[in-house]
């Protein structure tokens, strides 16, 4: 059995006028939000897989699809916390996560202690264990037109034996 685990995750979504903006558990006020099955946090929806992937678990789509009404509108933090559940279903914990968010507009310098914070509490981890960054495409592509948001994520965990080992 493998005692570390390391998972990369991805999701987009395109955004569109009078929606809101969900990206790490935060509603961020903006003219555009996501256009998806669920609240369409990106953010979240990138950790959940970079989560399961870490543990050969599938994506998020085969947990959550969006074919479910049972998913339909649902606030992602919830897909989060299941996600979560399965990790320690199977003897894991979170190490750390970090995110790398693409868009344009708007800047969410100010929002990112929040998401740290909320993220944090559902992954069970202190909040330094959690990295959130932004980056634009430069204008290029849908991103850069405003036209979408991306993010990347990557996790690290921990079989709960390992800390037998080290004591």
């Amino acid at each position: 059995m493998k005692k570390i685990r390391i998972g990369y995750g991805y999701d987009v979504h395109r955004l569109a006028e009078g929606l809101p903006l969900w990206l790490g558990g935060v509603r961020i006020p903006y003219e555009k939000g996501e256009v998806a099955h669920s609240d369409g946090d990106v953010l979240i929806h990138a950790v959940c897989d970079a989560l399961l992937g870490a543990l050969a678990l599938g994506d998020i789509g085969t947990h959550f699809p969006d074919t479910s009404d049972e998913f339909k509108g649902i606030d992602s933090k919830e897909l989060l916390r299941r996600t979560i559940f399965l990790v320690e279903e199977q003897g894991y914990c979170v190490g750390n996560i970090d995110v790398m968010l693409c868009l344009e507009n708007p800047k969410i310098k100010p929002f990112v202690a929040s998401m740290r914070e909320i993220l944090s509490s559902i992954l069970k981890v202190s909040e330094e264990d959690v990295s959130i960054k932004a980056t634009t495409r430069e204008k290029l592509g849908f991103v850069g037109r405003g036209d979408g948001v991306e993010a990347f994520a990557s996790a690290l965990l921990f079989h709960k034996d390992i800390f037998s080992l080290v004591l």
